[in-house]
């Protein structure tokens, strides 16, 4: 069973905030623990809370003093190569959700091209009627595909071929690789030279 996303937001119910206060607050020294005993790693937690004056120190005070110590005896540069203000840490996650964005509207662009690709190779849609951004999108695609396929036809062209029939099997096979990456040559340059010229009138 999945877990509910729980929506991160300030609710101004008291009751609820302190129990939401626990329960965060027990997380995170869980976490604390678990670095610390798991990783080794030197690790101590201050937690300020409205309704203690003082704050909360874990594993205690003295381990904590120990810990900010040998923090504050490091180069400037160690101190602040990872640390990340409310602002920097949401502009990474900005950055990197448009990332994300962009590399999914690549992989559906040319999911649309391949099948646009595929509907004129089949005859169902006329290069005529494609717009110019659409043209030069479908011409590198169509580009991409002819190589991929003539380099599957050269690899199966340089497989060892075993089994009955093996010697025959391979004195056919280069007439027969010649023969494909021709008719795929020829095809293809058919279909980019329509491309093309239909781009250059549209340009016109």
């Amino acid at each position: 069973m999945t877990s509910q996303k729980v929506n991160v937001a300030f609710t101004e119910n008291e009751s609820t905030t302190k129990s939401t206060f626990k329960k965060r607050k027990r997380g995170i020294l869980k976490k604390a623990h678990e670095l610390a005993t798991l990783c080794d790693v030197p690790i101590c937690v201050l937690i300020n809370s409205a309704d203690d004056s003082i704050p909360e120190v874990w594993p205690s005070t003295e381990e904590a003093t120990k810990v900010l110590s040998q923090w504050e005896m490091m180069p400037e540069m160690e101190k602040t190569k990872k640390m990340v203000n409310q602002e920097t840490f949401l502009q990474q996650r900005i950055s990197k959700a448009t990332e994300s964005l962009e590399k999914l509207w690549r992989e559906n662009r040319e999911l649309e091209m391949k099948v646009l690709m595929f509907s004129c190779f089949s005859g169902k849609t006329s290069v005529s009627h494609i717009n110019k951004n659409d043209l030069q999108d479908l011409g590198c695609v169509t580009d991409q595909y002819l190589k991929d396929l003539n380099r599957r036809i050269e690899i199966l062209g340089t497989n060892d071929v075993s089994g009955a029939g093996a010697a025959t099997t391979s004195n056919a096979m280069p007439m027969l690789m010649v023969d494909l990456q021709s008719s795929s040559a020829e095809f293809y340059n058919k279909i980019r030279i329509r491309i093309e010229n239909t781009l250059n009138k549209k340009l016109e």
